[in-house]
């Protein structure tokens, strides 16, 4: 008889991961280190487990602009080619210990040139970071495939030069481009002319909107910007009318993101804890699985929700009751999704991801 998913043997599942920030994963003993070693000396607390509080507890704000303030500390410590080496090769390690086998981690150039590294400078210490990383995780017994997203702030004015940096390091493991922030007053087609070069240049973007802010938000990604995911995309459900009986019709916005197969790149700890939506039971994944749109589980900030994807997955487990065949659907829409080449995606699903659920499924 098939044994149920629980905590523990869903971390045994394999995992494709799809959004996820690098400065909200960071390890706290490594913020304190790091922090000690460069003289950054603005933390809300010196102990591993009352930092650890202080980020669960600063983050679950209930908007995403208070969600954002806590970065302002992580970032502080990764200003440095070694932090950000030591940072990406941590963040590999600990995904790989959860049974992700694939993964983009996405990080803002802009934010780390505090101490004067240009953005070449910092890709470069990140991507390095990752190499490292899958090299220990494979030595450990977990290999992993890492790919990178660069971002731009969407409140700045240098997403050119980051979609331009996304293409300079294509070959090198640089997979896409994204822009993140604040969403109230910042819409994405402010930053139109990234993206028209990212399509000019036969690359892939995904952009973080419908979180915090709403349809028009989501209209603008998908209708001028042509995104190819979307980071959130919770309300979406304000396009979407269940009726009594619970059946679902769904509006002109929602029906194009469905038949066009636009991922939604989806974080339930995260969407509650910024006030997207009220609870895990609430959250729409469910109504959205159902009516199939291509929904994907992913972390967001693991520091900041205190969180993993086996524990994301354990939530919704328990909150709609879903079995080891849905996991297994929605671990391959990510892998589907993933902006590696078809032949690498394809791969990753035949060989890996299936015949370890056929174990799971039995």
């Amino acid at each position: 008889m098939t044994t149920p998913p629980s905590l523990e043997t869903i971390k045994r599942a394999p995992k494709a991961l799809l959004h996820d920030h690098l400065d909200g994963g960071l390890r706290p003993a490594t913020v304190i280190d790091i922090a000690g070693q460069t003289g950054y000396d603005g933390l809300p607390a010196t102990d591993v487990d009352e930092l650890a509080l202080w980020f669960r507890t600063a983050s679950h704000s209930g908007s995403l602009e208070r969600y954002l303030e806590p970065f302002s500390h992580t970032v502080a410590v990764m200003q440095t080619p070694e932090a950000l080496h030591r940072v990406a090769c941590e963040c590999v390690e600990d995904l790989a210990a959860d049974a992700v086998v694939y993964a983009e981690v996405r990080f803002a150039p802009e934010l780390h040139i505090n101490r004067g590294l240009s953005f070449d400078a910092v890709v470069e210490a990140v991507l390095a970071g990752f190499a490292d990383g899958e090299k220990a995780a494979a030595a450990a017994g977990n290999p992993i495939v890492v790919r990178c997203l660069v971002t731009a702030m969407r409140h700045a004015a240098l997403s050119r030069e980051i979609a331009e940096l996304a293409i300079r390091f294509r070959d090198r493991g640089v997979v896409g481009f994204d822009i993140a922030g604040a969403e109230a007053g910042y819409p994405p087609t402010r930053h139109l002319d990234a993206f028209e070069y990212m399509r000019n240049n036969n690359a892939r973007f995904t952009i973080h909107a419908g979180e915090a802010f709403g349809l028009p938000s989501i209209q603008e990604a998908i209708a001028f910007c042509g995104a190819d995911r979307l980071g959130h995309g919770v309300r979406i459900v304000d396009d979407m009318d269940v009726s009594g009986d619970g059946s679902v019709r769904l509006g002109r916005l929602a029906s194009i993101l469905r038949d066009k197969r636009i991922p939604l790149e989806m974080c339930p700890s995260s969407n509650v804890q910024t006030g997207a939506v009220a609870s895990i039971a609430e959250h729409p994944f469910d109504l959205l699985a159902r009516t199939r749109f291509r929904v994907t589980v992913n972390t967001d900030n693991r520091l900041m929700s205190d969180t993993t994807m086996t524990r994301e997955m354990a939530l919704l487990v328990e909150a709609f009751g879903y079995g080891w065949t849905d996991l297994q659907r929605f671990t391959i829409n990510a892998m589907k999704s993933a902006f590696i080449p078809f032949d690498e995606r394809l791969a990753i699903i035949d060989e890996v991801i299936k015949p370890r659920y056929a174990v799971l499924i039995g």
